[in-house]
């Protein structure tokens, strides 16, 4: 029986961030660990509710009652198995996800703070390693199948861990030097240290799962190899084609990058300097990509443009600014615009923030500003009104806003176009729709016969929890497909959708 009273005895409370001026000189997680007493206090808020609207705000269907429940009441043993029922990489989720279970807690119906379920999460997950460690489950019995499974982010991983559980033989194939996909090298430390990867990473290697880094499928390997080695392909490449301004005057200057640019070569750059070698960030072709001393400005306002924004701070910029196209969002929900239990538009301010820099909203670059060698120095930016027509968005710049920022490193990070073209779509004969993305059949399968995809090269851009949900459902595809014997948990379908208003 839960605590009835819990929400209304305890606020809402998160453990103390680490102090700005110690952390950007670092690159450790900005949170420290929240303690016992603290966790199961905000665990006890939750209400058990009879129809907990968590649950559908989580595509991954996490019981997150039963956890809490089992939480407050100290067995944690429990909650490490009812967490990992559903989820394959709580620590993953726990820290990078943005908590659309959040935005659905019953509480914020009669005006509360919702419970803090991500904090909970990430403190059972991290009980589950100092229990005990994370132990693999290797299948008791092989099926004499074999699986490729193309990617290794979080959808390729969750996918891969299944079905080397029901007793599949696992082979995942990552084009990158080092295992991980953005988690690796997307994702900086400050959010996910590496070490939670790597953990998982030996887990699956001690179940059954065999990685094969620097491996480009498509040119390395070809699609005719690979299904003439396994029985199924999985294809989970993510969504890495970032959206780009070529209509903007001045785009092809230096020092005019995308973001994940500038957070893929931070993240070499750490790695580098933890094994003890001196590294700055610099493009593959050696271009410094490095905020040091420089004027940074971030055009975006999401999860991306915040995690350069980070990065920046850390790397020793001059001065940042953030721009946002769309104007100041509310501090809380608007029940006309994003009714509960609904993802709302509010203003979200991210550790990164509370660091520095500024945030510039309702504006749009008109150019980017030469200095006269082919570099940039400043972008031009106006006052813009933003409204939507048949669909289209339509910006207009107002007359006489216009101002320079400085800037000698400018990054964009305004979304992302879906999966990369490459040869491997051609050589398995799969084709990207209009937005990018690769379509799936109800069975998770692609046009070609025994290839599956999954994760945000099916979704596009996505959360998380959406790439786990989604790579253990197609690994459940794939399983009946290979003739498996029960079924595995497919917690979504290939057209379920985040929750929304109609």
């Amino acid at each position: 029986m839960p605590d009835p009273n819990g929400f209304l005895r305890y606020d809402r409370r998160l453990p103390a961030r680490r102090p700005v001026p110690v952390r950007i000189m670092d690159w450790r997680e900005v949170y420290p660990p929240a303690g016992e007493e603290l966790i199961r206090e905000q665990s006890s808020r939750c209400m058990d509710c009879g129809i907990p609207f968590c649950h559908d705000g989580c595509p991954l269907g996490n019981r997150i009652p039963d956890w809490n429940d089992l939480v407050r009441t100290g067995d944690w043993d429990a909650a490490v198995e009812s967490l990992h029922a559903t989820n394959n990489f709580p620590e993953f989720t726990g820290r990078l996800c943005p908590a659309p279970c959040e935005a659905a807690c019953v509480l914020g119906l009669g005006g509360q703070q919702p419970v803090t379920i991500k904090q909970v999460e990430v403190e059972i997950a991290d009980a589950a390693v100092a229990r005990g460690g994370l132990r693999p489950r290797p299948a008791a019995t092989p099926t004499g199948k074999s699986v490729a499974v193309v990617g290794s982010g979080p959808a390729g991983l969750a996918a891969a861990q299944q079905l080397a559980r029901a007793g599949h033989a696992v082979s995942v194939y990552e084009r990158d030097d080092a295992l991980g996909g953005l988690l690796r090298y997307g994702i900086p430390d400050f959010k996910l240290e590496k070490h939670h990867v790597d953990r998982r990473l030996a887990q699956l290697t001690a179940e059954g799962v065999v990685f094969r880094a620097g491996v480009n499928v498509g040119v390395d390997v070809t699609a005719e190899q690979l299904r003439a080695e396994h029985d199924a392909v999985l294809l989970a490449c993510g969504a890495l084609q970032g959206r780009d301004t070529p209509e903007t005057s001045g785009r092809a200057l230096r020092g005019v990058h995308q973001a994940m640019d500038h957070l893929v070569a931070a993240n070499r750059a750490v790695a580098a300097a933890g094994e003890g070698r001196p590294a700055r960030a610099t493009l593959p072709d050696g271009t410094p990509i490095d905020a040091a001393g420089r004027h940074v400005v971030i055009i975006g306002g999401g999860d991306t443009a915040a995690d350069c924004l980070g990065v920046a701070h850390r790397q020793g910029a001059a001065g940042v600014h953030q721009l946002d196209l769309y104007p100041e969002p509310p501090a809380g929900r608007d029940a006309t615009r994003d009714p509960w239990p609904t993802w709302p538009w509010i203003l979200r301010n991210y550790p990164a923030h509370e660091e520095g820099g500024e945030r510039v909203f309702a504006v749009a670059v008109q150019e980017f500003v030469d200095d006269g060698t082919g570099q940039v120095r400043a972008v031009r930016i106006a006052e813009v009104s933003v409204a939507k027509r048949d669909g289209r968005r339509i910006v207009t710049a107002l007359p006489g806003t216009e101002r320079e920022l400085p800037a000698d490193l400018v990054l964009l990070a305004i979304g992302f176009e879906g999966t990369e073209e490459q040869p491997l779509l051609t050589q398995f004969g799969v084709t990207r729709n209009a937005r990018g993305s690769v379509d799936a059949r109800p069975d998770w399968r692609t046009d070609a016969d025994g290839v599956f995809v999954a994760g945000d090269m099916h979704r596009g851009a996505s959360l998380i929890v959406w790439a786990i949900a989604e790579g253990r459902a197609a690994a459940a595809a794939v399983h009946a497909y290979l003739g498996g014997v029960g079924s595995l948990p497919a917690p979504v379908d290939p057209a379920r959708q985040p929750l929304a208003a109609r």
